[in-house]
């Protein structure tokens, strides 16, 4: 199965561009964020409005309830399932979002979930941590257990250091032989990716500022509302941890005026914009598409006509 993606940081301008490639290329869309999964949280996560999602079919946005978990391994099967039901119809998957995880995940299928926890051994595991030395206790059991896993996790990252450790204890396997064993399974959709990108990084970061305050204007602090009086933004929910909700919660528990949330919510998004520039460009064969030219915004049709040989060939 063939699919496309358009993927880049938070307000760069990946939803005008992912309507008008699915109109050009005859596609459906599928949400590659994980949290505009949630209901509810819709001018926080930045959701295609309603008559965007009029204008094209959206799918996997908007169908989960804020207090339910979700993994990249639930994400793999559901949006898989998606794509086969959108090229049943003749039309071509197209993935838009800036969770890179997530588009691994479809993209491969090797998201399966790790062997299950066994509580009481991580609790003993996490009991050492906290010990004098304990890091360097934990470590050296993952070295006498699986060297190949011990070279690629800190030893302060005591959190990866105990998971590979009950993997082992769990399974008898090392962690590093799931790695392998999954690395060889072949993936199960073929995607062409297209990653929108700026020369300035000014004219980004000045996006970002803009859509924040938008966010404002809309009802950020409302839906906020909403959601805590709901029972929704429980520290145990992982929508509690969604920027912009975060710091309006800080605003709304009396911690910070709402004027420093505001710009929190600026920083912590330039931030996680560099994280998600940060995952695309370390991934091979994402083709990037220049969104400024000379101080220049590019409409959509014109990174559109970019994408427009390569997905033909592609789809050939």
């Amino acid at each position: 199965m063939k699919a496309l993606a358009i993927v880049g940081a938070t307000a760069s301008g990946k939803t005008s561009l992912s309507i008008e490639a699915a109109r050009r290329f005859g596609c459906e869309i599928i949400c590659c964020d994980s949290m505009q999964i949630y209901k509810h949280m819709d001018i926080g996560t930045a959701k295609a409005t309603a008559e965007e999602q009029k204008a094209v079919p959206h799918h996997m946005m908007d169908f989960l309830s804020p207090e339910k978990s979700y993994s990249a391994a639930d994400y793999a099967i559901d949006a898989y399932d998606t794509a086969l039901s959108i090229e049943k119809k003749g039309k071509l998957p197209l993935f838009c979002g800036g969770t890179g995880l997530y588009l691994e995940a479809a993209r491969t299928g090797r998201h399966a979930p790790l062997p299950v926890s066994d509580e009481s051994y991580r609790k003993e595991l996490t009991e050492i941590s906290l010990k004098e030395n304990g890091k360097e206790i934990l470590y050296e059991m993952l070295l006498s257990v699986d060297s190949d896993s011990a070279e690629t996790i800190h030893k302060n990252n005591v959190k990866r250091v105990i998971r590979a450790l009950e993997i082992y204890r769990a399974t008898g396997k090392t962690k590093s032989e799931w790695d392998r064993e999954s690395k060889s399974i072949p993936p199960q959709i073929d995607i062409l990716s297209f990653c929108i990108v700026y020369e300035n990084r000014d004219i980004l970061y000045s996006r970002i500022d803009q859509r924040v305050d938008q966010m404002i204007e809309s009802g950020l602090r409302e839906e906020t509302e909403f959601l805590l009086s709901n029972g929704y933004l429980s520290d145990a929910n992982t929508a509690s941890q969604a920027i912009g909700y975060k710091e309006y919660l800080e605003f709304l528990r009396g911690d910070i005026s709402e004027a420093e949330a505001i710009e929190k919510i600026k920083l912590a998004t330039r931030h996680y914009a560099k994280r998600q520039l940060t995952w695309f460009s370390a991934q091979k064969g994402i083709i990037p598409l220049v969104a400024d030219e000379c101080g220049r915004l590019k409409t959509a049709s014109e990174l559109c006509d970019e994408m427009e040989k390569p997905v033909k060939e592609f789809i050939k």
